[in-house]
């Protein structure tokens, strides 16, 4: 692995339990020319260099904070296969720790860009993967199966391991898990991490405000 690859990271989390099966690393990339109406991260859209790290620090982190044990890595966004190199040098990365340390966590990873064309344009990218979930976010559609935002949105294992560990939920309801959201607080504010329901969010600043809490700065608005 270069040591010169970056990729803009917006967060990253530990342990994130509402996107993708078990305890799981969350990694939220920076930048996304999609601008999908109503995405609930537009926190993530503009790039923004400065967000910029070196792929072998964001292994690091990964590896010191799963030392105990975990499920899988989720990678969103912003648009992830906007930065194709770094992506695949992550995903290479994580494979060979994965290999060298015989683990049997799976790569997650979401995208706003339709399946074929992924297909198309990075299936290198893709042969890294266990699964994906594709397809941009459609706020007109209702929501979609467990750990998607709209209907439109499959869930497509892409390796053995994807297809033994996400068989039984590529069909599961969204409330299949038994949440669908969770929160964290890091660095002064808190983070509403997974796929929230229409509304979902929309009835946090009502009760927030109904308590004399106002929200700015909020991801679902620009």
């Amino acid at each position: 692995m270069k040591a010169s690859i970056t990729l803009e990271v917006n967060k990253a989390h530990w342990p994130v339990t509402v996107l993708g099966p078990g305890r799981r690393i969350g990694l939220w990339l920076q930048g996304c020319t999609i601008h999908c109406p109503g995405c609930v991260s537009q926190d993530t859209w503009p790039k923004d260099e400065s967000k910029a790290i070196r792929v072998s620090d964001v292994l690091a982190w990964c590896r010191k904070v799963a030392a105990g044990g975990f499920d899988g890595v989720t990678i969103s966004g912003g648009e992830p296969f906007e930065q194709p190199a770094g992506l695949r040098a992550l995903l290479a990365a994580l494979v060979a720790w994965r290999r060298a340390d015989h683990l049997d966590f799976d790569l997650l990873c979401y995208s706003g860009i339709p399946l074929s064309k992924l297909r198309r344009r990075h299936a290198a990218i893709l042969a890294l993967l266990d699964a994906i979930i594709p397809e941009p976010y459609v706020n007109d559609l209702p929501q979609g199966n467990v750990w998607r935002g709209s209907r439109n949105q499959p869930l497509v294992a892409l390796s053995e391991r994807g297809r033994a560990r996400y068989a039984a939920h590529i069909d599961a309801a969204a409330d299949g898990q038994g949440k669908r959201m969770q929160a964290a607080v890091e660095g002064g504010r808190v983070w509403m991490i997974g796929i929230p329901g229409r509304g979902d969010m929309a009835a946090v600043e009502t009760l927030c405000a109904s308590r004399g809490l106002a929200l700015t700065h909020v991801s679902w608005r620009r």
